[in-house]
């Protein structure tokens, strides 16, 4: 499993939540049945979820449904960044 990092701005972040929570269809299309996420300052969320196909992935994120996704959400889509989690540090 590939573990991805998404982090992006929204307009209001309580309406964003609601109507993420309604994407179930979209993220299962990506290969996973968990998504974790949470809310920062200057209404900055982050989404974590862990992927079987990376390319499979990214083509979903540039797909035409998830950028009506965003906008329906009403997601700040030039502030979004996708970090790969590809380096591990055991202590």
């Amino acid at each position: 499993m590939h573990r991805i990092v998404l982090t992006a701005q929204v307009e209001e972040p309580v309406e964003w939540e609601k109507r993420f929570r309604t994407h179930g269809d979209l993220f299962r299309s990506m290969g996973t049945n968990v998504t974790y996420f949470g809310v920062g300052d200057d209404n900055v969320v982050a989404i974590y979820i862990e992927v079987p196909d990376l390319k499979r992935y990214f083509e979903l994120l540039q797909s035409e449904d998830t950028v009506d996704a965003m906008k329906s959400d009403r997601v700040l889509r030039d502030t979004a960044k996708v970090f790969v989690l590809d380096k591990e540090l055991r202590y």
